[in-house]
């Protein structure tokens, strides 16, 4: 599994022009599953966002955890993490995981967000074309992957 996290002051997500989730301070997490990922996997990847300490403290320095700020986390399946790109000109995804096998996977990822004790968790639609605003903040981007586990 794969998650993109790209802390923010907002991101929000639109399908068919409706706003369908939204979140203003936290992260826009885009979530990629792969054939071997696992809900032990999708929990273990929660509590690292969770816990993350990418947000400013007093002094400024980057010391405080989602858990410590409030922060919403807006959750987006994103199966072209798994995008490889080193033949040709036409990625090939064959290291994404089948829907019915990813799909129930972000969502227990999410679920797992709000055991981990963030208030806000708010979902995109999983297959849909979706519209994702983000408005990153720093920018900071941190890419976490069960390989790195």
């Amino acid at each position: 599994m794969r998650v993109l996290l790209q802390r923010v002051t907002k991101g929000s997500v639109q399908v068919d022009g409706d706003v369908v989730g939204e979140v203003n301070i936290g992260f826009v997490a885009l979530v990629g599953v792969t054939h071997s990922d696992s809900e032990i996997v999708a929990e273990k990847l929660a509590t690292k966002t969770a816990n993350l300490r990418v947000f400013a403290d007093a002094e400024g320095k980057m010391n405080r955890s989602l858990l410590d700020v409030g922060g919403g986390v807006l959750v987006v399946s994103q199966f072209t993490l798994y995008a490889d790109a080193r033949k040709g000109r036409r990625p090939s995804y064959v290291q994404a995981a089948q829907p019915e096998v990813a799909e129930p996977l972000v969502r227990y990822y999410a679920d797992s967000l709000s055991r981990a004790g963030i208030e806000q968790v708010e979902h995109g639609v999983f297959g849909a074309m979706m519209q994702v605003e983000i408005h990153n903040d720093g920018p900071v981007t941190i890419m976490l992957d069960s390989d790195n586990l």
